[in-house]
């Protein structure tokens, strides 16, 4: 049994013939590949553009958070002494005897140090200073048994960092 053959697809009577036929080839046209190129340019600006000022900003905010962590120990150190001493004066041989909240009024480290005067590895670009002043800003006691402690951290570029916190007298 022979199975019947498929009809040719063009056939001379159509008087279509597949050399006569235009193929249409798939490509781009000059204009298309100009505007993909503009698009993607475009893009690639925007992106490396966002990406440059995050990861200059990323720095600042590093060298913020330190400044605090600074500022936070310098204060946390000041807190834990007394406003008015209940031993009498002990001498003073810098700031690892100091044991007054008062003492600490003035302090500028070049660098920032630990208790003892000792300067910190890494930190030398960070400066401290300190002020303590008697506050009547607490209701209910009087200025001259509370103090309020400000410590400034400064850093370049344009870093600086003020904390505040306040010591009583009980």
């Amino acid at each position: 049994m022979s199975m019947p053959r498929p009809a040719p697809f063009f056939t001379q009577s159509s008087g279509v013939t597949r050399s006569s036929r235009r193929t249409r080839s798939s490509g781009f046209t000059l204009i298309e590949l100009i505007v993909a190129i503009t698009v993607v340019a475009i893009a690639a600006t925007t992106l490396l553009a966002t990406i440059a000022a995050i990861s200059s900003r990323s720095a600042d905010a590093m060298l913020q958070q330190q400044a605090i962590a600074i500022a936070q120990a310098y204060l946390d150190e000041i807190e834990q002494r007394w406003v008015v001493d209940p031993n009498g004066s002990p001498p003073n041989t810098g700031r690892g005897s100091w044991d007054l909240v008062d003492e600490y009024n003035g302090l500028t480290d070049i660098g920032a140090h630990d208790q003892y005067g000792n300067a910190i590895t890494g930190l030398s670009a960070y400066n401290v200073t300190v002020s303590v002043s008697h506050s009547s800003a607490l209701p209910s006691i009087a200025s001259t048994s509370a103090r309020r402690i400000d410590v400034t951290v400064t850093t370049t570029p344009n870093v600086s960092v003020t904390l505040s916190g306040y010591r009583t007298n009980y």
